[in-house]
């Protein structure tokens, strides 16, 4: 053997075909040939000879256990017999030559491709475990007993031995995960809670964060976010995400952690840990004005995530640390928040029921619901309640449904016909609103062909003024018949006040723009007075404030278009319009409806009026109902805004929620490429190996504001760009190469795991870039050289060093994903597929330096935020023949990195690992 005449394989081959256990010289024999070898077997023949080893030593190991079982069985006839232990020294041999074989990491990853190869002997071997186990319980020896149980417990760990990770307990805070609920509870209350726990739990996999930890910072992410939200609808909307969003969260997480009992536990410990946090729970309750952590655990005990035992003593810790001045300063007059909230929840309900009802029954009934929830705050609190719960879309239908009943009146007395311009009026103002404070997503229905589109959602999509939205003020949508146009000028002209009976008011709508042209041209010539003016402002939104909105919608978009002293008389329009009328002859609700109206108007007009530098005062319910609005310093380059609050939000260590707005402003402006290429820029100037390592965590949450987006540009662009230019190789130096790394398998673990799903709401805002950017530069055919391989060859003195794909066979490329037949029109995996070519081009090129330090360092990464057996991850896209290239490479020359990068569902990948292993 020594002299390579006789392969390992057929040694023992030979060795498990002996079946005569009496013997026990030859018995014994055989256990000395082997404990000779077993602890260094190898192979460097073809990939079958290879598999042909990890065969053999499954036999081996399935003989060894059928030779310990036969001694054992003999010491207990001797024992019984009374002669003396016959048989206990090839026990002791038995069991030595098996610990021998099994404490070898590379043989149980020989053994593991050999039970994914042959399922059947490894049953059998599972079988021979149990009988051993039952035969060694009657054993006297100790040493002997626990020697075998060590040996029974190796064998056992051989199929999970990918999934063994440590997590990390040296740190208590994780600004990823603070990060990540803050964007959501800003950005996406309305989202699906499935895709933010999948990437909770992405993100908990890929930092290894312990659950009672995970949990406990997504709580402080909630008080953080409770105490910092603006007050108005802001405030309500973190207070649903929190109460009622996040325990939904919780009760997915929990069917994630396989064995319920250990999550309420581990939620237990981290209400444990948040109770230490006295000041945040106590700046929390004074800012809410009640104790939040008790309405917070009382939630959680109702949805199963708290045992009683648990939730009475938590409850009666919070009340004794609590601030005792608390307690006495909490206004009985003003209702908490977080009670609202819980009990909106079963009203949003109750309203969808009572909006099921047949319209025309009952008008007088619905409008006194209607007219219930436009009262103080109670509308905010309804929309938070249903976005929290997933029930905004079928609010949003329910009013649209309503919106279309009331468009037409057929023979109706005065009274009917203000009842129907109510219901108008309130279901337009209640979705104009929904469309600006949760985004007009949410209202659009599923495109069914052939279904007439609703009124609403043709004037919100063509009429309605949005951000990042220009309109067209001479569109034909804005220039309906001249018949009805004139009929309405002259309504609004003449009459003291408008007319209900019988108008249709979608018409009137879609006509007032036209109408206001005329009116505006009158003005402008001297044909009408201010006076004339002033009351047909009166007029259109005296009765329907719907119709002073679709007026401002218009002239929103004419004063963009006007020169700077020609934008008088508009201006002043839209002044008329937004305040409201002081007359006792208003329809009902009128002062609620004017609430309403207002702060869809300072929305609508605020762009303008930011460029026209106006100001017209809204009469608002004296709360700043646009936070986040205008949040850029003016005069300052937007890069310097980038670095700058870049900077701030790395020293304090996690983002609060106006730096996300802020982050989301800049990359709406500079793009995706300027975006994550000037932060990139930023990691890799950093040289403090715990500051990197922040960075990254921040940078990653930064990223979530569009993953995939910024991966395409990461891994397509920058990357490729840092990794081909020689000059820059020296930024690829550790600690930033490492965070580098670090961040882009993060990122294209998220990205492909989420890939699948759908882009949240959040996202499909913004532009996508064109596909056909990534085919140009990542051609489908292997024989077509792509930009990017024409990059890698050209920046060479020495061409042939990073050969190009023209250059290689097809097999040379081969990856899993084409076994797989993964779609490469996809722009990720087109992007995946050629860095795993550029990253195996690098590693088989004769220059080392930086950039192939950098290679091992993301090939760690994506080893150490793998998950057992997770076939189709990003892996799959590296070339089979990297396998053999990374082995060289000392830190990656391990037996489990080799299983952990091989897709071992493929009889090729099968082949690949043990050819690798074998050869280590």
């Amino acid at each position: 053997m020594g002299m390579k005449m006789v392969s390992y394989s057929s040694v023992l081959t030979a060795i498990s075909k002996f079946d005569d256990f009496s013997r026990d010289l030859c018995v014994q024999a055989l256990l000395d040939i082997m404990n000779m070898f077993c602890d260094r077997l190898s192979c460097h023949g073809k990939a079958e000879e290879c598999i042909g080893l990890c065969r053999a030593l499954l036999s081996a190991l399935h003989w060894l256990l059928r030779c310990t079982a036969a001694s054992a069985e003999r010491i207990q006839e001797g024992l019984e017999a009374g002669t003396p232990a016959s048989g206990e020294k090839q026990l002791a041999m038995c069991l030595q030559c098996l610990e021998k074989t099994l404490s070898s990491t590379k043989n149980r990853a020989l053994l593991h491709i050999a039970k994914l190869e042959e399922a059947s002997s490894w049953t059998a071997i599972e079988h021979s475990l149990l009988k051993l186990g039952e035969i060694l319980t009657s054993l006297n020896s100790p040493q002997l007993r626990s020697q075998a149980e060590k040996c029974g417990t190796l064998i056992r760990s051989i199929p999970t031995m990918l999934s063994v990770h440590s997590e990390k307990l040296h740190k208590t805070g994780f600004p990823t995960v603070h990060a990540l609920i803050l964007l959501e509870g800003t950005m996406n209350l309305t989202g699906e809670t499935q895709p933010l726990v999948e990437q909770l739990m992405m993100v908990k996999r890929m930092q290894h964060i312990p659950t009672p930890l995970f949990v406990l910072e997504i709580w402080k992410a909630c008080f953080v976010g409770l105490i910092e939200s603006p007050e108005g609808t802001q405030e309500l909307k973190w207070t649903a995400f929190t109460y009622l969003k996040i325990p939904q969260v919780l009760v997915k997480l929990k069917k994630y952690s396989h064995g319920d009992k250990d999550f309420t536990e581990d939620v237990n410990c981290a209400f444990e840990f948040l109770l230490k946090l006295t000041p945040l729970l106590d700046k929390a309750d004074q800012r809410c004005n009640c104790d939040c952590t008790n309405f917070l655990l009382q939630e959680c005990n109702k949805q199963g995530l708290l045992s009683e035992a648990n939730f009475a003593n938590l409850v009666a810790k919070r009340a004794a640390d609590r601030d005792p001045e608390l307690k006495s300063s909490e206004n009985a007059n003003i209702q908490p928040n977080p009670g609202l909230i819980l009990r909106a929840e079963p009203t949003v309900t109750n309203i969808l029921k009572t909006m099921d009802a047949d319209h025309s029954k009952s008008p007088e009934g619905l409008l006194g619901v209607l007219g219930h929830m436009l009262s103080g705050k109670s509308l905010d609190l309804l929309l938070a309640a249903a976005a929290a719960t997933g029930k905004l879309k079928s609010f949003a239908r329910k009013f649209i449904n309503l919106n279309e009943f009331t468009t037409h009146g057929s023979g109706e007395s005065t009274k009917t016909a203000s009842v129907r311009a109510l219901l108008f009026d309130i279901s337009f103002l209640m979705l104009c609103h929904v469309a600006q404070t949760y985004g007009s997503e949410v209202i659009l229905s599923e495109s069914s062909t052939g279904a007439e589109v609703p009124f609403f959602e043709t004037w919100m999509q063509t009429c309605m003024p949005e951000e990042g939205k220009i309109l067209n003020p001479d569109h034909p949508c804005f220039r309906p018949d001249s018949t009805k146009v004139e009929s309405l000028v002259a309504l609004l002209n003449n009459s003291s006040e408008m007319k209900l009976v019988q108008m249709k008011w979608h018409e009137a709508c879609l006509s007032i723009s036209a109408a206001i042209l005329e009116i505006l041209n009158a003005w402008e010539n001297g044909v009408l007075a201010f006076e004339s003016i002033q009351k047909i402002t009166d007029n259109i939104k005296g009765k329907v404030c719907s119709l002073a909105v679709c007026a401002v919608a218009w002239l929103v978009a004419h004063v963009r278009m006007l020169g700077l002293d020609e934008r008088e008389k508009s201006l002043q329009m839209i002044r008329q319009l937004a305040g409201p009328l002081y007359s006792e002859n208003t329809l009902q609700f009128y002062k609620e409806r004017v609430v309403i109206m207002s702060s869809i108007l300072e929305h609508m007009c605020a762009d303008v009026l930011q460029q026209t530098a106006t100001q017209i005062k809204f009469p608002s319910a004296g709360v700043d109902t646009m936070p986040y609005w205008n949040l850029l310093p003016p005069k300052r380059p937007i890069k310097e805004v980038l670095m700058d609050i870049f900077a701030k939000v790395l020293e304090k260590g996690w983002v609060d929620s106006r730096s996300i707005h802020i982050l989301d402003t800049l990359l709406h402006m500079g793009g995706v490429y300027w975006f994550c290429n000037n932060l990139i820029k930023e990691l890799l100037k950093e040289t403090r190996k715990e500051h990197t390592l922040r960075a990254v965590e921040l940078l990653y949450s930064i990223f979530c504001l569009d993953m995939q987006q910024v991966t395409l540009v990461l891994l397509g662009h920058i990357l490729p760009g840092l990794l081909t230019d020689s000059a820059k190789w020296q930024n690829l130096m550790d600690p930033p190469g490492t965070a580098l790394a670090k961040l882009a398998v993060w990122c294209a673990l998220s990205s492909y795991s989420s890939h699948k799903g759908q882009a949240s709401s959040r996202q499909k805002k913004r532009h996508r870039e064109d596909i056909e950017d990534y085919i140009s530069l990542f051609p489908l055919e292997d024989t077509q050289p792509s930009k990017l391989m024409r990059l890698l060859s050209s920046t060479e003195d020495d061409a042939n060093l990073l050969s190009s794909p023209t250059d290689r066979s097809m097999n040379t490329s081969l990856s899993a994903s084409q076994l797989h037949t993964v779609n490469m029109r996809d722009p990720l995996n087109r992007v995946l597929a050629n860095l795993f070519l550029l990253i195996s081009s690098i590693l088989g090129s004769r220059t080392a330096g930086p950039h192939t330090q950098f290679v091992q360092w993301f090939m760690e990464e994506c080893v150490d935020c793998l998950e057992q057996g997770s076939q189709g991850s990003i892996l799959q896209f590296m070339p089979f023949t990297t396998v053999s290239e990374l082995v060289k490479v000392s830190a990656m020359s391990s037996p489990k990195v080799v299983l952990a990068i091989t897709d071992l569902s493929l009889p090729l990948g099968r082949q690949v690992a043990a050819k690798a292993i074998a050869a280590l």
